[in-house]
């Protein structure tokens, strides 16, 4: 006989936690004047960009930046995808906000328009408002009445239903047919059960265990959701909040539209990859049919897309005819690059992007970090990781990221702190730091040791 043991968690337990590279990030570190602080909510330094980017998110709140463009360029590990990363947490969880790099448009089984239009499409937010006439309550009584198969008349079928629902203030007794009997069977609904049955559809839905059914007070360990005794009269009218992205409704009507992989499962065709312009064309008219109904809101989101210099003259041509729809998000690019090659053309441009891209968007600027801000960084790095840091060894992390870069040095910082734990001490000291130092090379060091063995090393 096997039997189920239970056992209390200890209060000191601790669970797998992952450290991102932008973990520590809150938010973009401003006051209610929106002027930002040096050291706040995880970020540091480049006040100017996180105060203009502050800006961005009160106009994005407000939604007076839709179809509207920001750029992000400044030189390697200068907090661009950082901002982002603040931006987003600013915004909520609410706000649609997709990350991608400039690389993941290109796909052999894909168009990169295709790709790129799909992003855009899931950055924004559709929020449906529906009054529906529901059953609801409390099942006190439940009578299932069932009939011989009619292929098989051994076996029995539900062929109706009689409920009985109680709630606060009154108690009812409905009868339904064979298709909510069904519904009722399959999902395990009995006595004690809180349900929703809609009076239209007939689609049924288990809200969990009545805290005041014979059920609900019988166990003290037991898997089903407690839920209160719904209020009001059985039969009443609720409103329901659905939030989609115009992407999730775009699968929907595609997949409605070929009978639910039918098509793939008999005719033997695969399902396509790739969703047609009628359908998103009907998706939109559908949604400003009920955004001027007043049954839907429109939450336009943020595509972040990092290291954007790698799309191409095609991507960007989409991107700038996308600007100009009615549904769009607000698209951030960031780049580290100069003046480059507009990649898929011999032009050289400002930024690898097009002038006429350039010239609609509006560019935020990131600069290389200051001794006082590396320290501060590191600072909360160490205290994310949970690492203790000696002032010595804190200073001379901070000498090694002004001299090479920052993000070399959070890399050390987590490389010394193992060699603390491996030998045996609990803070970080100045020798391990010099210790792991002295086993890896910055960008600057690898190049010399590439130079100093040129001859010898292979080419192909």
């Amino acid at each position: 006989m096997l039997t189920a043991e239970i056992k209390e968690v200890p209060a000191g337990a601790s669970r797998f936690e992952r450290i991102g590279a932008h973990t520590h990030i809150r938010g973009l570190g401003l006051e209610e004047n929106l002027k930002a602080a040096k050291v706040r909510d995880g970020m540091v330094g480049q006040e100017k960009a996180r105060e203009a980017a502050g800006l961005v998110v009160q106009m994005i709140k407000e939604g007076k930046m839709s179809g509207k463009t920001v750029i992000l360029a400044g030189p390697p590990g200068t907090g661009k995808t950082a901002i982002a990363v603040g931006i987003s947490r600013e915004l909520g969880a609410n706000v649609p906000f997709i990350q991608m790099s400039g690389s993941e448009v290109y796909s052999s089984e894909r168009k990169k328009t295709e790709i790129l239009i799909e992003a855009i499409r899931k950055c924004i937010g559709v929020e449906i408002h529906e009054m529906r006439k529901v059953y609801e309550g409390e099942i006190t009584g439940i009578d299932v009445k069932t009939a011989p198969h009619p292929y098989n008349p051994y076996q029995k079928v539900p062929e109706s239903v009689r409920i009985t629902l109680k709630t606060s203030k009154q108690e009812k007794t409905i009868e339904a047919g064979a298709s909510i009997a069904q519904q009722l069977m399959q999902q395990g609904i009995t006595e004690g059960n809180v349900i929703q049955i809609d009076a239209e559809t007939g689609r049924v839905a288990n809200l969990g265990l009545s805290l005041e059914s014979s059920k609900g007070k019988t166990y003290d360990v037991d898997t089903s959701q407690k839920v209160p005794r719904p209020a009001g009269d059985v039969l009443k009218e609720k409103e329901f909040v659905y939030t989609l992205t115009l992407a999730d409704m775009d699968v929907i009507n595609a997949r409605h539209r070929m009978g639910g992989g039918l098509f793939s499962m008999f005719m033997g065709g695969a399902e396509t990859k790739e969703i047609d312009t009628e359908i998103r064309t009907a998706v939109d008219e559908s949604v400003k049919k009920l955004v001027d109904e007043a049954k839907a809101f429109i939450h336009p989101g943020v595509l972040f897309v990092d290291d954007s210099h790698l799309l191409d003259l095609e991507a960007f041509s989409f991107l700038g005819r996308a600007l100009e729809s009615d549904l769009v998000p607000i698209i951030i690019l960031a780049t580290n690059r100069g003046i480059t090659t507009i990649r898929g053309t011999d032009v050289k441009s400002p930024l690898g992007f097009p002038l006429d891209l350039i010239d609609r968007s509006v560019i935020i600027a990131t600069h290389d970090y200051d001794a006082d801000s590396i320290r501060e960084i590191l600072r909360i790095r160490a205290r994310e990781e949970k690492v203790t840091l000696e002032n010595d060894a804190l200073e001379k992390l901070t000498d090694i990221g002004a001299k090479s870069s920052l993000r070399y040095t959070v890399q050390l910082l987590s490389l010394a702190a193992q060699n603390a734990k491996v030998m045996k001490r609990e803070s970080v000291s100045v020798d391990d730091v010099q210790r792991v130092d002295s086993l890896f090379m910055d960008a600057h060091e690898a190049t010399e040791h590439l130079r100093k063995y040129e001859e010898k090393l292979m080419y192909h």
